[in-house]
């Protein structure tokens, strides 16, 4: 790579495909303003269809298990060299480990950066968790939550440099009102009102408690139904909430849609689209949501509590309450003018945070001032 910009390696070797997946993407594709950009990404994982055919440099590296990373850390190391790279931004946990051993058999001795967006569940302050954290340079929470857990967790003479930084997004693409009719006919949405779930399938994401709330709200005669996008961690969940559904008598008004590449004009023709996570670290989903004018709904933990001001630009329920659920998607059933204000206020509060663009520039800001000015003043 020549010129004057650092050299920067995206890393991600998660298999999956989600908001932590697309957000490396993401950094990959805003960050060449500032950097030289290379990504290494996992051949069999999903986000390898969204590098193909795009201007993106990327390297694919196979990586194993934990147990056999040496091969992968080697060849890690080799791409650092070859790329001379200065700065290594990983965003899944499970890369630490082999981030850090390419490190040490880099002859580039890159500093490594973490975006951490998953809460710490435990004292890190083990001989194995101390020389990791000693490794790494900068870390960047997506929230404060998120910073308040690695302060709480990792001890600070091995703490590494903590900036919090918000995910953004796009300025949407929207749809015109004939495509969203359209759409809407397509989805079966008829003149019901009409919630969306955007996550993968999994118990964690609380997709039960959209459908329990579903049984509630019909069980008061409201005309309400939801719409599922995203695929499956294992088919068994999906066919447990199937079988779920059945039971309860739901099959006319739960439906999922699986995984769709382009979820953004599903959301616009949603009513409302909930995040029903345990609990959610940021809430990118929202956010997303927010900027297509879709009302929200989000639990009253964790990261929607710094995206939401309830009643505001958006309402929060008590989490993991199916009830509390049920009562917040029919305060906006019953009151469509409300809910255009909320969706409208949501929508401003999205784009003076939340765009991509600022975050983004708060990111390259921060990977500045805390890794490149203070590695060039040493």
């Amino acid at each position: 790579m020549t010129n004057n910009k650092e050299n920067l390696l995206e890393l991600c070797f998660s298999p999956d495909l989600g908001g932590l997946e697309l957000y490396m993407l993401r950094c990959a594709q805003a960050l060449v303003s500032d950097f030289n950009v290379v990504s290494v990404i996992h051949p069999q994982g999903k986000l390898k269809s969204y590098y193909e055919g795009s201007s993106d440099k990327y390297v694919e590296i196979e990586k194993r298990s934990n147990l056999l990373m040496l091969g992968a850390a080697k060849r890690l190391a080799e791409v650092i060299d070859a790329h001379e790279v200065s700065i290594v931004h990983l965003h899944w946990t499970k890369d630490i480990p082999i981030a850090v051993l390419a490190k040490k058999l880099s002859k580039q001795d890159p500093k490594l950066v973490q975006t951490r967006n998953m809460l710490m569940t435990r004292f890190k302050d083990d001989f194995y968790h101390r020389f990791l954290y000693k490794n790494i340079a900068l870390m960047v929470p997506t929230s404060y939550e998120v910073k308040d857990q690695i302060e709480r967790f990792i001890p600070s003479d091995i703490r590494p440099k903590v900036e919090v930084v918000y995910m953004g997004v796009a300025a949407p693409e929207m749809l015109s009102e004939q495509d969203v009719e359209t759409l809407r006919n397509d989805l079966g949405m008829k003149k019901s009102f009409s919630v969306g779930l955007v996550g993968r399938i999994e118990e964690s994401k609380g997709q039960i408690l959209l459908i329990k709330a579903i049984k509630y709200l019909g069980d008061q005669g409201l005309d309400v139904q939801a719409f599922f996008v995203g695929h499956p961690m294992q088919e068994s969940y999906l066919e447990t909430l199937k079988t779920e559904v059945k039971g309860l008598g739901l099959e006319s008004r739960i439906h999922f849609l699986g995984f769709m590449k382009n979820p953004h004009h599903f959301m616009q023709v949603c009513d409302a689209l909930v995040l029903a996570t345990k609990h959610e670290t940021f809430g990118l989903v929202l956010i997303e949501a927010m900027q297509m004018g879709t009302a929200i709904i989000g639990a009253n933990r964790g990261g929607p509590v710094e995206i939401i001001e309830d009643e505001k630009s958006g309402l929060l329920f008590e989490s993991m309450s199916s009830e509390s659920l049920a009562e917040k998607i029919a305060y906006l059933y019953k009151d469509n003018l409300r809910k255009e204000a909320i969706a409208k206020a949501g929508k401003e509060r999205a784009q003076e945070m939340f765009l991509d663009t600022v975050q983004f520039q708060k990111l390259s800001a921060v990977i500045k001032d805390n890794i490149v000015v203070a590695h060039h003043t040493r």
